[in-house]
């Protein structure tokens, strides 16, 4: 016994020694909490893996799960109200204008604030699995998460026997799957359960354990949507046998446990749909289902390759890794590389082609029933943030879910358009849920923005950008055209100078002080949306030239674009957030909406724009480099765009500065959980898909015809590394490889490549032999 623990204790310890920093997560014992589990996910169906010794709790989601339903919350005569909210905003008084909005121009009822019980909706986890094992004192316990392969596992010794799990959610498949073995026969006890909170019940249904269930509503009367989860157990040896509302292992060599699930949003044969799914990956083995969901998850995830100099720290622990950073300044530019590939990962996780909706405020991952801010669409920044990664990192195919689903607002936001604006096109605000839901929200202060549809078609266009894709662009130009005409029609002429602004909207959820009214929200024209419009009107045109449509609406556009209201430099040099050079309430403050035209627009650029750019930089100087973990990610690629990689880098640091918050932080409280989720807190998904474009961004820089090589690569990665297979605009994939700061060779390939022009960041040109 006592050299089989050494033994144990060897493989192990030569298991941590072999992972790759940069491609392994892995820590020495069992998630406390669910921000220290393994996700796993196939973009439908999701699992989060606990690792326990007696007991291993699996979260269970399936992206469809949503409390609420379909609704009008279009107010029918808000729009007559509209010109006394604006003839208030041109004659300075913004706090009455406000009141009206608030008493007039939300949204028709609750909106989100019910949560699970609103008719607005929340997503909710579906289910909870847990398997119960007799093991105790489990020695040298590894749990590690495989990025290469998307696959969890745990091995450690329990009573002299070798333990190993394995875990996947197979698209393929359309299952997750959990495997259990041992080394020595018969040795595998196990009791299988499926349990939810609430509003579900679980029955042995012949060999299967089934959780069924149907959610509220929101409308007294209406039932919700119905789901089901279905639970199979496989065993190699040994004997299987219901007990309770579970199954119990005795004596097997073996065990393998197989989940499918599905919701009535849009598949009215759904259990029919998850059974003949279940039935037909339990006709596979465990080696062929692992085969299967490899060989595809490898298709997406293969695509791009990062290496960056190793760090002192790399072989231990991530958890570990992530608090040397934080407390010793530990160099680690792998962990930079790891948490890049993680970015990845979790993007072709909770997002692939077939997706039914884009990836939500927390991907696919959620272990409540009431979900932070209902883990709904927000559209004032952090559903695009989720797909800033897609075109660069090579993931265009990743990002249809988020292109599929705009195009299915805009009859709710045609309705929505006519209700508040009586205007053509169409328009959404800050929230958005599976039923499109399109009006203001609840709060005028944060619930009207009104380019949030808009900011939508930037995905549209910048995949066309990015693919050249002609067909595509056919299908997204009715969403560009109809946004636009909204914009024509709802724009008004400020007094001063007589440029077209929006009215009203405000600068998300960020707050002004006005000279005689206070703190306010409500404005017209603030330069996020203004360089929105701009670049909507900009896409629209060239659109229409592109496809030979619309002379007559480019003529109207181009007219309207030469009226816009620029971005203007306040008094003490920064770039002005609203209108008039008005102070904030909060310096700090987590949005950084003004910025949009550094990125992810262009249109302040270095070259173009310095100025602008100038600015800019010095705006950023003032929010500062701490905040949330998105905002901390949003500002990565601001740092970026400037071309200051160090800058860049610092805030990549304290994004990874380990945190255990758990309740709400809007300020400074932004961080990295153990398993790496970002912290905003809690936990949101965004700041680690932005971290993930920021890295890119750092590395590979385009607009069309034209790529920027190493633009902000940071000192710590200059000594040696390579990239291959980021994506720029044009449709060209770009390979680079440097060392000491230079560019030692790279490649642009793809149908455009030889018309491509080459361009190095500063000080990084082309190395010399």
């Amino acid at each position: 016994m006592k050299y089989l623990g050494l033994l144990v204790g060897f493989l192990l310890a030569s298991f941590a020694m072999a992972n790759d920093s940069s491609t392994k997560i892995w820590a020495k014992g069992p998630a406390a909490k669910f921000y220290d589990s393994t996700p796993l996910g196939n973009g439908r169906i999701g699992a989060m893996v606990f690792g326990g010794v007696k007991e291993d709790h699996i979260v269970l989601n399936e992206s469809t799960v949503w409390s609420g339903s379909p609704q009008d919350a279009d107010r029918a005569d808000a729009y007559k109200v509209l010109p006394e909210i604006r003839r208030l905003l041109l004659a300075n008084q913004p706090k009455k204008a406000q009141e009206l909005l608030q008493a007039n121009f939300v949204c028709k009822g609750p909106g989100s604030s019910r949560g699970k019980d609103g008719q607005f909706g929340c997503y909710q986890i579906l289910g909870n699995l847990r398997v119960q094992y007799d093991h105790e004192n489990p020695k040298v316990y590894a749990r590690t998460l495989d990025l290469t392969t998307a696959m969890s596992s745990v091995s450690y010794e329990s009573n002299g026997t070798i333990y190993y799990r394995d875990a996947f959610v197979s698209a393929p498949d359309q299952a997750f799957v959990y495997r259990v073995l041992c080394r020595g026969a018969k040795k595998v006890n196990a009791y299988i359960s499926l349990d939810r909170p609430e509003n579900a019940t679980t029955q042995i249904k012949g060999e299967q354990i089934v959780l069924e269930g149907q959610l509220p509503s929101g409308v007294n009367g209406v039932k919700g949507l119905r789901f089901e989860g279905r639970v199979k157990v496989v065993t190699k040896g040994g004997i299987q046998e219901p007990k309770g509302n579970g199954i119990e292992v005795k004596g097997a060599d073996e065990v393998l446990i197989l989940v499918s699930a599905g919701t009535s949003m849009f598949d009215k044969v759904f259990a029919a749909t998850i059974s003949k799914q279940l039935n037909e990956a339990s006709n596979r083995s465990f080696d062929q289902l692992k085969s299967r969901h490899i060989k595809d998850y490898k298709t997406f995830f293969d695509r791009v390759e990062l290496n960056l100099p190793e760090g002192k720290t790399s072989t231990k622990p991530t958890v570990e890794r992530l608090g040397e950073m934080a407390a010793n300044g530990t160099p680690d530019p792998t962990l930079c590389s790891l948490y890049f590939n993680f970015g990845r990962y979790l993007l072709i996780s909770s997002s692939r082609p077939e997706s039914p909706l884009p990836a939500n405020l927390q991907g696919l991952w959620a272990e409540e029933i009431s979900t932070p801010w209902n883990a709904d669409f927000h559209l004032n920044i952090n559903v695009q943030m989720n797909y800033w990664p897609a075109e660069v990192c090579n993931l265009s195919d990743c990002a249809k879910p988020l292109l599929n689903f705009v195009p299915k607002l805009m009859a709710n936001g045609s309705k929505t358009a006519k209700a508040y604006y009586n205007a053509r096109g169409w328009v959404a605000h800050t929230i958005t849920n599976p039923w499109h839901f399109t009006s203001p929200g609840e709060g005028a202060g944060w619930g009207s923005t009104v380019t949030c549809g808009a900011w939508l078609t930037e995905h549209q266009w910048d995949h066309y950008a990015f693919t050249q894709d002609k067909t595509y662009l056919k299908t997204a130009y009715p969403a560009l055209k109809e946004a636009s005409l909204f914009f024509l029609d709802m724009l008004v002429a400020e007094p001063k100078h007589g440029w077209l602004v929006t009215a009203p909207s405000n600068s998300p959820e960020n707050t002004y002080i006005h000279p005689t009214d206070g703190g306010l929200n409500t404005c017209m024209g603030p330069t996020m949306d203004q360089q929105i419009v701009r670049e909507l009107f900009e896409n629209t045109i060239k659109a229409g030239e592109i496809l030979g449509l619309d002379p007559a609406h480019r003529s109207a556009l181009k007219a309207a674009l030469a009226k816009l209201a620029p971005s203007q430099i306040g008094p003490d040099g920064r770039l002005q957030e609203w209108l008039e050079p008005y102070a904030e309430a909060e310096p700090k403050h987590r949005h950084v909406s003004h910025l949009y035209g550094l990125y992810p627009a262009n249109q302040i650029t270095l070259s173009g724009t310095p100025a602008l750019a100038a600015a800019a930089r010095k705006s950023l100087d003032v929010r500062g480099d701490d905040g949330t973990g998105w905002s901390l990610a949003w500002k990565m690629n601001f740092w970026a765009r400037l071309q200051d990689g160090n800058r860049a880098l610092k805030i990549f640091h304290r994004l990874l500065r380990p945190t255990g918050v758990e309740g709400y932080n809007y300020s400074n409280g932004g961080g990295t959980y153990s398993n790496l989720f970002d912290a905003h807190p809690p936990f949101q998904i965004d700041g680690n898909f932005g971290a993930t474009a920021a890295v890119a961004e750092m590395l590979l820089q385009s607009k069309p015809g034209e790529v920027t090589l190493l633009p902000a690569l940071p000192d710590e990665w200059a000594s040696k590394g390579s990239v291959k297979g980021l994506k720029a605009r044009g449709n060209v994939t770009v390979d680079i490889a440097w060392k000491d700061g230079k560019v030692t060779s790279y490649k642009v390939r793809g149908a455009n490549a030889k018309t491509t022009v080459v361009k190095f960041g500063m000080g990084r040109q082309l190395a010399k032999d």
